[in-house]
């Protein structure tokens, strides 16, 4: 039997948690395919998806810093179960989304549900090697670092198909219930998601500045929490998909399509570059030409017209982003010692999820006024521009000793 596939039988409680991270993140793509086929519709204008996407990351990001404290000091179970519950409420606000005067809603209920993730992500991301033994993480890693991919596909292929089938509205409701179910899985995970504390919790704003300065001291971890925003400052593209698929004649489920395209690429990826995880001297290059990848993928995509060839196209891209996030965040999980595991993580995904609500706001603000080819090949050549620079950086540094304070956390 596969590693990954022994994990999950063997493993209960990992097995609940990645049933609850599965279910948590269909549902996502459940309640956002509809509502970005919803609000173009609605108002006649591209621009209010761009800003529902900012605003599903960008809070995301402006909270992290402090969530991630809280992910190391309060209970990890608790924290992703009172996300999920919060999530599964929020989700029916999008019911009162009625009319263009109503639109503002949205932006109110995706950012309160960005609130939610922003506690979400870095303790269940930190969580990991908690409800597993250390010789299972790599298995664990891969099989997690797919599951965002294979619910993408799964929930953003159902989303469009039941937005077209039904409308937008039967979807949130389904969403919110499929949360509910997410908070259940948690709440059978038995196994403690973080090491017993021994010294009392600093401040918070003392302990964010605790982990700036062991990221600060540590190139290699710098390195790690940097190189995914070479792919977020490309996601710009995803506020180009709707309009995209219109583009082409592919309609609601076209946009379904694209997105599950995307998330069939974030699924192969860490399948297919797992292996690069027992060769520590790969990671790094690796890193780099990830993301190259995505960018030359994109600039291929603005040239093409035919609509099973553009799917292709966001598959590679995609699947280069996908093994991108999986090296670093195995290396991130390995490293980092478990006191500090929330906070960087949380470092990580804000810089992220900063430069892809960078990204987003900035296509947004031309998508009605300039051809959507236009602005893929943009978003591919800054991607291509970001990793030529982090390439610079990061692999002159590969081979500098780390402090004795890294050391110690391996």
């Amino acid at each position: 039997m596969p590693p990954a596939l022994s994990v999950l039988t063997r493993n209960k409680d990992f097995r609940n948690l990645f049933t609850a991270d599965l279910i948590g993140l269909g549902a996502d793509w459940f309640v956002m395919i509809p509502l970005l086929t919803l609000l173009p519709h609605l108002t006649g204008s591209g621009l209010w998806g761009g800003l529902v996407l900012a605003a599903d990351t960008g809070v995301t990001a402006l909270l992290l810093p402090y969530t991630g404290t809280v992910a190391d000091r309060v209970d990890r179970r608790r924290i992703v179960l009172a996300a999920d519950l919060a999530m599964a409420a929020c989700a029916l606000l999008l019911l009162l989304v009625r009319t263009p005067a109503t639109a503002w809603i949205a932006l109110v209920a995706v950012g309160a549900i960005a609130v939610a993730k922003a506690f979400f992500s870095p303790a269940a991301q930190a969580a990991l090697p908690n409800v597993v033994d250390p010789e299972d993480l790599p298995a664990a890693n891969a099989l997690a670092g797919s599951a965002w991919g294979a619910m993408l596909v799964i929930g953003a292929s159902l989303g469009g198909i039941a937005s077209e089938a039904f409308g937008a509205y039967p979807c949130f409701v389904i969403a919110s219930v499929l949360l509910l179910f997410s908070a259940l899985q948690v709440w059978r995970v038995r196994r403690p998601m973080q090491a017993e504390r021994t010294e009392p919790p600093a401040p918070a704003f003392a302990a964010i500045a605790e982990a700036l300065r062991y990221i600060r001291a540590n190139p290699r971890i710098a390195s790690l929490v940097t190189v995914k925003s070479a792919v977020g400052f490309g996601n710009g593209v995803l506020t180009v998909f709707p309009l995209l698929a219109a583009a082409l004649g592919a309609g609601p489920l076209g946009t379904g399509l694209l997105f599950a395209a995307r998330g069939l690429g974030a699924l192969v990826g860490p399948v297919v570059l797992r292996r690069v995880l027992s060769h520590r001297a790969w990671l790094l290059p690796g890193l780099a030409l990830s993301m190259s990848l995505y960018g030359l993928a994109y600039l291929g995509v603005s040239l093409m017209t035919w609509f099973p060839l553009v799917l292709a196209g966001v598959v590679v891209a995609h699947l280069a982003a996908g093994g991108n996030w999986m090296m670093s965040n195995f290396v991130l999980q390995a490293e980092v010692p478990d006191a500090l595991r929330g906070r960087v993580f949380a470092t990580d995904f804000m810089l992220a999820t900063l430069s892809v609500a960078a990204s987003q706001l900035a296509v947004g603000a031309f998508v009605d006024h300039v051809d959507p080819r236009v602005l893929l090949a943009a978003c591919g050549a800054v991607t291509l521009l970001y990793a030529g620079a982090w390439s610079l950086i990061a692999l002159r540094r590969r081979d500098q000793p780390q402090p004795e304070a890294n050391a110690a956390g391996a």
